[in-house]
């Protein structure tokens, strides 16, 4: 099983973006973008991004393509191609079995759409039984302060995300809702998972603002 979650290190962009921005749609020159996407290329071989939206569409790969299909979770089981997810703070879900893989975009509307669930189906239906879930890093509960209207359509769908942050206001843990859910699945679970907030490291869209994204891949 490789897979690898990267950070903002060793790469070639500048400024907000500094160093190893994976997104083409954040502002950053995309000379650099592609520089940095090439250096991952070298170690995986051609990686599959996706143009995420929030959304629960999964895009099945059968054949690498330069144009990145709209969806937020890739599904193939053809060796020889990786799936990429980019995140600056929501979570980036690897899945793996010895038949099939997925990059997974799981965001607050993730979770509440099930786009993991919709990914797992089509896994299984492509004949894989034992599946291995890989947690990468996120915002943690402490950071994602939200609304009370946000917090409660959460967390009547997902009560594993009520949080609170240091200063006892209303927060979602994601992490913990998609743990359960993943659970609830009977997947195997990985979690090497920190906060993007709180490591600087990484690149974290609650904390900059303008900033690059960096990416989980994973490859059959």
């Amino acid at each position: 099983m490789k897979y690898r979650f990267t950070n903002r290190t060793g790469g070639n962009s500048t400024g907000a973006f500094a160093y190893l921005n994976l997104g083409t749609h954040v502002g950053d020159d995309l000379g650099a973008v592609q520089s940095n996407r090439e250096l991952l290329t070298q170690e995986f071989g051609p990686i599959q991004f996706m143009s995420q939206v929030h959304g629960n569409r999964v895009a099945v790969i059968e054949s690498f393509t330069d144009v990145d299909p709209t969806c937020d979770a890739l599904v193939t089981g053809i060796q020889g191609i990786s799936l990429a997810v980019q995140v600056a703070d929501c979570i980036p879900l690897l899945l793996h079995s010895p038949q099939s893989i997925a990059a997974v975009h799981v965001g607050r509307k993730g979770l509440l759409n099930d786009v993991t669930l919709s990914a797992l189906e089509i896994m299984r239906a492509m004949g894989a039984d034992q599946i291995t879930a890989i947690i990468g890093p996120s915002i943690c509960g402490r950071c994602y302060e939200v609304s009370e209207e946000i917090y409660r359509e959460v967390v009547a769908q997902h009560p594993e995300a009520r949080s609170e942050t240091k200063s006892g206001t209303l927060a979602l843990d994601l992490s913990a809702a998609l743990c359960k859910v993943l659970e609830g699945e009977g997947l195997t679970i990985i979690n090497e998972g920190r906060c993007t907030v709180e490591d600087s490291e990484l690149f974290s869209y609650r904390r900059d603002g303008a900033t690059g994204r960096q990416a989980g891949i994973i490859c059959l």
